[in-house]
Order: C-alpha cells, then sequence, then structure tokens
C-alpha cells in the first residue's frame, strides 16, 4: 500500500504539513530571498542537520535500512544516467560558457581530484537523505497517490532548494537529476543507486565546468 493511502491523525497530519512547508518551501525561499551569498553554505548545513534528525526521529525508519538494494545498483542505469549528464553538460557549457569547458580540470586538477573524492560523502549523500528518505518516509502521507506524481514533485522541490543560484541551468540540471534520483529511491528502491547516481553525475558537473553555475560567489539576485 502506499505510503500516501495511509491517513496520519490530524494533528499529526497539520504538523507533518507545517514541517514539509517549513522545510521543502520556506527555508529554500529564505536562503534565496533573504540571506547573503556568504551564508548560503552555512545555511545549508544546518538544515542538513536538522533533516537528519527529523529522519531519525521517523517511526519506523532506521538508517539500516539505506543500505538496503546495495547489490540491487544497476550499473547499467547509473552509467546511462551519467553519460546523459555529460552529454548534456556538455552541450550546455558550449553553448553558455566555452571558455570555462573543463575549467577545473585545466586550471587545478588537485582541486577536481578533491571534489571528486569528498563531494559522493559530504555533497550527495546528505542531499540524497534529506530529498529522498526524509521526504519520501516522513512525509510520504502527503504526497499524491501516484507515484509519477511524487517523483516529478520530489524533483521540483529538489530544484527549488537550488533556487539560491538564480540560474534557470541550475534549475533545468537540478530538476531533470531530481527526476533520475528520485526514480532510483521510489521506484526502483535503491538509495544506493541514487547516492551513486548523484555523486557521478556532481563530479561530472565540476569536471565540466559547471561549477561556475553552483557557486555562490558568482550569485546575482534579480532584484
Amino acid at each position: 500500500m502506499s505510503l500516501a493511502h495511509i491517513r496520519a491523525p490530524a494533528a499529526t497530519r497539520a504538523r507533518l504539513i507545517a514541517e514539509f512547508c517549513a522545510f521543502y518551501l520556506a527555508a529554500p525561499m529564505i536562503l534565496a530571498l533573504v540571506l547573503p551569498p556568504s551564508m548560503m553554505f552555512p545555511a545549508l548545513f544546518g538544515v542538513t542537520a536538522l533533516g537528519l534528525v527529523l529522519l531519525h526521529l521517523t517511526p519506523g525508519f532506521h538508517w539500516s535500512d539505506l543500505t538496503r538494494g546495495l547489490r540491487e545498483v544497476s550499473l547499467a542505469f547509473v552509467v546511462l544516467g551519467t553519460l546523459a549528464t555529460l552529454a548534456v553538460g556538455y552541450a550546455v557549457m558550449v553553448l553558455t560558457a566555452p571558455e570555462a569547458l573543463w575549467l577545473l580540470l585545466r586550471a587545478n586538477p588537485g582541486l577536481m581530484l578533491m571534489i571528486a573524492l569528498l563531494y559522493p560523502v559530504l555533497s550527495a549523500l546528505p542531499q540524497e537523505i534529506v530529498f529522498r528518505p526524509l521526504f519520501f518516509r516522513r512525509y510520504g502521507t502527503l504526497l499524491p497517490g501516484d507515484v509519477r506524481a511524487q517523483v516529478v514533485l520530489n524533483a521540483a522541490v529538489f530544484s527549488l532548494a537550488h533556487l539560491m543560484y538564480w540560474n534557470w541551468i541550475v534549475a533545468a540540471m537540478t530538476f531533470s537529476g531530481g527526476l533520475a534520483f528520485a526514480y532510483a529511491y521510489r521506484v526502483r528502491r535503491n538509495f544506493p543507486e541514487a547516492v551513486l547516481l548523484h555523486s557521478l553525475a556532481g563530479i561530472v558537473v565540476f569536471a565540466l565546468g559547471l561549477g561556475v553555475y553552483f557557486y555562490s560567489g558568482n550569485v546575482v539576485r534579480p532584484f
């Protein structure tokens, strides 16, 4: 039975709605509209930490749940997603910022290596925990019954979390990535696969030079 069809008590449902709106809607808007760029990452770390606490407090959740599916990870699915990221990202760079193509690899390969080593653990994994298990497990009763609608909503929320960059390329790429990551977790029921896909996509993004769009120092608010 879908989580969306299990009705929670009214008081609990109201609290979950408030949590969901504050965490997935209000927080990204505050980050984008109010906080200065220099405060974005400290605030993101704080929000992420809160998400981990909320997931830990979610009834029925166990951290060991996140390792399920490790042996069933589809390398073909992950490779296909990574190649798609490479192809789309390369086209975006050629069309919008050819001078920055492969920038990190050319100018600072040591930093690129550090990103490749640390991004999966410090960025992809925490993001996946907050936007996949927390989203679907804690707030499942609030979601539409149709799984496809849940995946699209999850991708939209994931894209909204990147509003602080004020860039349509970031919005489009994070929405597309969110669809793939949500599909891996919600439809294929494989959290390790979602993390691996997210990790490789992020490494490809920075290797291509798309990091110029994901850098808080380059943020220019349209007001």
